[in-house]
């Protein structure tokens, strides 16, 4: 299928990683609509033809059209992409409901928990639009500036729509962005969201010069963790050793491109929180989703140390030293128990 054939798409969010799909999919024929609450965003992105604050370095092609409008933005598309941070997911969705209706089909490429809730964007989306709009997850190991200076990559595709699932693979798929799929949204979602709390303790370790041994014992038993909490919620085994799971958790906890990573490192030199956070100048999921993390696992009876001492460091209830002496001084367990 030609990319030409592909009706255009709108994508709300205009940070780095909705510039970074809006210019994939526009290297590929395709037309973009892109929108952000932030109008001063969409401003600049038609001044300078560029998208300068995150992600400098790429001019936007003709096929990329920026707008501050969301009716405007939305109207006569049937697909959308919402890449907002997961905090404005829900007000993003109720901000949409009374422009669509059951044709459009919602793709969501933010990783995150519901910050009123704790719920899944998944169960926001159903909460907010109804069971009636079709909606996948995108999800997997994808830093967003090798996306936009087209570096190949893997990804997944989660939905429970199956002719959906196959036109947003024909949309996505290519050389440098190959697509899996799944029908497991549960488990590519949680893998999302709790990469980010790992890669957090990966970097703290990190600063704190650690070392390798320590970096890959965070990982593994990182995973371990969010097993244990997938599967609890319904994801499947099998996807959290694939992309959205390990895949992810690898790359988010091992390259300094992640900011979850920076934020570990920083703390882990000793550096003041909020100053590392405006030094960033992102947003931080992995600070926002810690709590959430934390008390979706204490509602459901799962053990999640790694996570669970993340959030006390991140709440300034312990430090990151103690926190290492804790999580070191558990209790000997089989590797192999839930």
């Amino acid at each position: 299928m030609e990319a030409q054939q592909f009706k255009p798409i709108t994508i709300l969010g205009a940070g780095s990683w909705g510039t970074a799909l809006a210019l994939y999919l526009a290297r590929r024929g395709q037309t973009v609509r892109i929108w952000s609450i932030e109008t001063s965003e969409i401003n600049a992105m038609i001044t300078d033809k560029a998208n300068n604050r995150y992600m400098p370095g790429f001019s936007l092609p003709d096929q990329i059209q920026p707008m501050a409008d969301l009716a405007e933005a939305v109207q006569d598309v049937e697909d959308i992409i919402v890449v907002v941070p997961s905090a404005g997911f829900r007000q993003t969705l109720q901000q949409l409901k009374p422009l669509i209706n059951t044709r459009n089909r919602i793709i969501c490429a933010a990783k995150g928990l519901d910050t009123e809730t704790g719920q899944l964007l998944s169960e926001v989306a159903e909460d907010v639009l109804g069971k009636e709009f079709k909606f996948a997850v995108l999800s997997g190991p994808s830093f967003a500036r090798e996306v936009a200076a087209g570096l190949p990559c893997a990804v997944v595709i989660a939905s429970h729509h199956h002719v959906f699932l196959n036109d947003l693979t024909q949309r996505f798929n290519s050389p440098v962005f190959r697509i899996y799929t799944s029908d497991d949204v549960i488990g590519v979602e949680i893998g999302g969201v709790t990469k980010n709390v790992i890669a957090i303790a990966t970097g703290i370790s990190d600063g704190m010069e650690l070392g390798s041994n320590a970096r890959s014992a965070l990982i593994t038993r990182g995973l371990a963790e969010i097993i244990r909490l997938g599967t609890a919620l319904g994801g499947k085994l099998e996807t959290f050793v694939g992309l959205s799971g390990l895949g992810d958790l690898i790359l988010t906890c091992s390259d300094n491109q992640s900011r979850n990573r920076r934020l570990g490192l920083a703390i882990g030199k000793g550096r003041d929180l909020q100053e590392a956070e405006k030094e960033i100048g992102q947003v931080v999921e992995g600070k926002r989703n810690a709590e959430l993390v934390a008390k979706l696992a204490e509602r459901h009876g799962i053990d999640m140390p790694i996570c669970e001492t993340m959030w006390q460091i991140l709440q300034g209830k312990i430090t990151a030293k103690e926190a290492i002496s804790i999580l070191l001084s558990r209790s000997s367990k089989s590797e192999l128990s839930v």
